[in-house]
């Protein structure tokens, strides 16, 4: 029988681990926007010598949340506090499920009296709209604006919004440049409107590279008018528009985890939930990537603290996983960390594709190495103890390093070296994105995140040099 529900998907399949560690979904594309406008080098550099321009109008979903209820689903759902969240802000949204651990998040914009709008992966999304559909509110309006195909196959592609960011050292110049003169520098995640080629557009202060910034955003008929505006002006400051191959691996410098698993595919509390989901969904498509394997979905589950969300956590309202959090002792969490990986391993792993005799390493993608929707390669110490995961990894020009985001444990020491377990075991797993491969121990040191010491500041051990292989 087919599938009507990720409950149903999930119940077919027997064990979620083993449904999306084999899924056949293919590798994650972000959509419509060119992989490059120059090289991908070139652009990571430039957000950190000159300045950028990042095309975000296509990869998120954007939620539409009106009516004087709209702020009693945010608060019900979010571990955030919302007593100070006045019009012309935005707000990270962080929601958990009935046991504490984290959904996903997301950004939300408060526009206007009781409009909100969501932007961000579709997790947090689909949480919102199914508890603004069953919670039993009476004045609220929620429209789905869903991303955009990551495979056209050639038909016109539309948005609500366009959304753009100007990021960088020089960012400012071209921002006030734009607008026919200066601009304050609202506070972070402050919003108002300047002016591009005549047309009033929305502004919030952001600072994704580590310089003051903005994201910009208006009517997506307008979108090739104003990007191109930008570009021209830019131009005398050396803006580089960055294409999706670069994009994502921004931040590894400035330390956000995109893509924790939602933990949603357990739990007698979330059953309702999973019956709403669809059964070709991001929760029910998506796929579980790495080193570390277990049998029980929970083990991948994450709580605030350990994703960096801790000082979100606020107990002066009621919300959904409150009772757990209020359980939850901080100072026993993982934290959220930067791993060095050491160059020389590195360079096995990567030069294992041109070694014919020699063991073949999973492929290390540059400038992003992730090859799944939520990845967890497992993170240990000299004993081969698991430590941690290493979640999201790639290649940065500007540090050039190998960096991971990661969670670890919380008496690991900043300077420590640990290992992180390249590959799946096993030869890998039959997910489309994974090919035939030994697993490596690659030496990483813990490090600050950020790592970038730039965004740092404006954000407010001995292993055998021989050891390659691991069978962890």
């Amino acid at each position: 029988m087919t599938a009507r529900n990720l409950q149903e998907v999930i119940d077919q399949a027997g064990n979620p681990v083993d449904l999306l560690r084999n899924s056949q979904i293919g590798s994650y594309i972000y959509p419509v926007v060119p992989a490059d406008f120059q090289n991908w080098i070139k652009e990571q550099q430039a957000w950190r010598e000159t300045s950028v321009l990042y095309d975000q109008s296509h990869h998120m979903d954007n939620l539409f949340i009106s009516g004087s209820d709209a702020i009693k689903l945010i608060s019900d759902t979010a571990i955030n506090s919302t007593a100070v969240f006045p019009v012309n802000r935005a707000k990270q949204y962080v929601p958990t499920t009935a046991s504490g651990h984290v959904v996903g998040d997301g950004i939300l914009f408060h526009e206007e009296e009781n409009r909100y709008v969501y932007v961000g992966r579709s997790p947090a999304a689909n949480w919102l709209m199914f508890h603004g559909e069953t919670g039993g509110y009476k004045n609220l309006d929620i429209e789905v604006d869903r991303r955009s195909p990551s495979r056209p196959y050639g038909h016109a592609v539309s948005r609500r919004y366009y959304r753009f960011q100007i990021q960088g050292p020089t960012a400012w110049s071209v921002i006030e440049k734009l607008n026919g003169g200066p601009l304050e520098q609202l506070k972070f995640f402050n919003m108002s409107t300047m002016t591009i080629d005549g047309t009033t557009v929305r502004t919030l202060r952001h600072g994704m590279a580590g310089a003051p910034g903005l994201e910009i955003w208006g009517p997506y008929e307008d979108h090739d008018r104003i990007r191109d505006a930008i570009v021209e002006a830019g131009a005398e400051f050396g803006l580089v528009p960055v294409g999706s191959r670069a994009y994502p691996s921004n931040t590894l410098e400035s330390g956000w985890i995109p893509s924790p698993l939602p933990a949603i595919y357990t739990g007698e509390a979330e059953r309702a939930y999973r019956e709403w989901l669809p059964a070709d969904g991001y929760e029910a498509t998506g796929t579980l990537a790495g080193s570390f394997v277990s049998e029980d979905i929970e083990d991948y589950y994450l709580t605030p603290w350990e994703l960096g969300y801790g000082s979100f956590v606020k107990f002066d309202h009621d919300f959904i996983g409150r009772d757990a959090l209020e359980k939850v002792d901080p100072a026993t969490q993982r934290r959220k960390v930067t791993l060095a990986w050491n160059g020389e391993d590195v360079t096995k792993i990567i030069g294992s594709l041109f070694d014919v005799d020699g063991p073949r390493y999973k492929y290390f993608d540059l400038p992003l190495a992730n090859y799944g929707s939520a990845n967890y390669d497992s993170v240990v110490d000299a004993d081969g103890t698991v430590v941690g995961f290493s979640m999201f990894t790639g290649y940065s020009s500007n540090e050039r390093r190998a960096l991971s985001l990661a969670t670890i444990d919380p008496d690991v020491p900043e300077g420590t070296e640990l290992r992180v377990v390249w590959g799946e075991p096993n030869g890998g797993s039959s997910k489309a994105t994974v090919e035939r491969h030994e697993q490596f121990a690659a030496r990483a040191v813990v490090s600050p995140v950020p790592y970038s010491t730039v965004a740092r500041v404006e954000y407010h051990g001995g292993w055998r040099t021989g050891y390659t292989n691991t069978t962890v």
